[in-house]
């Protein structure tokens, strides 16, 4: 990986409207993986599904009363939403300056080619995973956008940039529970060897072009572990609070998963209610013993980070949590006797 040990980084989302206010506290906490924050208070086309349509090329989106719809041309909001992006790369940049010191390696985040296909219409009204070309048409042109990001960022900041792909709706649409944009039904479920081959096309795609793991990020309870791994993910970011009560076979993906060299990024600080030191590392510690490894693990493959976004939270708590995940990472390597 392109950072040191005893690093820490954030999953993504911050509070406020201000880009360099965000920007400011990500390096100044964050200073080994600082990432580009998404402010998604701002509106449409800051959220997850807006910033994610802003990276596609040749595919634009407007928005309609049921949410993001594919359109002929850009429409407001995707023209805000890229325009939004550009704030935050020029606020990142200037705040990477201010600081003094170039990090080692940059992350920046963006939706997975399922969850960005889930949340987009297409012009009859069906999501974008329900139309084979449709579909691969957005994975490609995603991963191409995502290169050209990543490229501008690097070039800009002058470090290496790896990207984290979000995946939060992709056990709601393995499992056949996605609704319908009327809401009156669900999508069929799509098969797992088929979610596998997708990902991994973009996956492959990025980190050829960047020479840079790529990070599979899902916050939820059952995240598939076995299939990001198999899609090729070099790194997985899962919420370690959630992982006490998985399944046996899903603890076996987990600690195969370890064992086989991957990075763990472990989301371990709330959004919310601020734990102390001990509490945040807790569930790390947890998840090493009951797999059976030596804790000095969390030290050579581990990233603490919050346990999903912080958009909900306060400014002050926000830069609260941040400065926490960076002493969880230096107790990983450096453990207080009490541990």
């Amino acid at each position: 990986m392109p950072w040191p040990q005893a690093t820490a980084t954030g999953v993504g989302s911050m509070p406020g409207a201000d880009p360099l206010e965000a920007a400011n506290v990500v390096v100044g906490e964050l200073p080994d993986l600082p990432h580009l924050p998404e402010l998604p208070g701002r509106g449409l086309g800051a959220d997850i599904i807006g910033r994610g349509a802003a990276l596609l090329v040749d595919l634009p989106i407007e928005v309609v009363p049921s949410g993001y719809r594919t359109a002929a041309k850009p429409g407001h909001e995707h023209r805000r939403a890229v325009d939004l992006i550009k704030r935050d790369i020029d606020a990142l940049e200037e705040a990477v300056e201010r600081s003094g010191a170039r990090p080692p390696a940059v992350k920046v985040q963006a939706a997975g080619p399922w969850t960005l296909s889930a949340g987009i219409e297409l012009p009859r009204g069906h999501r974008v995973l329900t139309d084979r070309g449709a579909l691969r048409e957005f994975a490609d042109s995603l991963a191409e956008g995502l290169t050209v990001h990543a490229a501008e960022i690097s070039r800009r900041l002058e470090t290496p940039v790896v990207v984290q792909l979000d995946e939060p709706s992709l056990p709601t649409i393995l499992a056949g529970a996605l609704s319908t944009p009327s809401g009156y039904g669900t999508v069929p479920a799509v098969a797992e060897p088929d979610a596998r081959d997708l990902l991994a096309g973009v996956i492959t795609t990025v980190s050829e072009a960047t020479g840079q793991p790529v990070i599979v990020h899902c916050c939820a309870p059952r995240p598939p572990i076995g299939l990001f791994r198999a899609a090729g993910a070099q790194a997985l970011a899962l919420d370690a609070t959630l992982l006490g009560g998985i399944p046996a076979s899903l603890t076996d993906e987990l600690g195969e998963a370890w064992d086989a060299g991957m990075t763990m990024l472990l989301g371990l600080v709330p959004a919310t209610a601020p734990p102390t030191l001990a509490e945040a590392a807790k569930p790390a510690l947890e998840v090493v013993d009951r797999l059976g490894f030596p804790r000095s693990i969390l030290a050579e493959r581990a990233v603490p980070t919050p346990t999903c976004g912080l958009a909900g939270a306060d400014a002050e708590w926000a830069r609260r949590a941040l400065a926490l995940v960076r002493d969880v990472g230096k107790a990983f390597v450096e453990p207080p006797e009490s541990w």
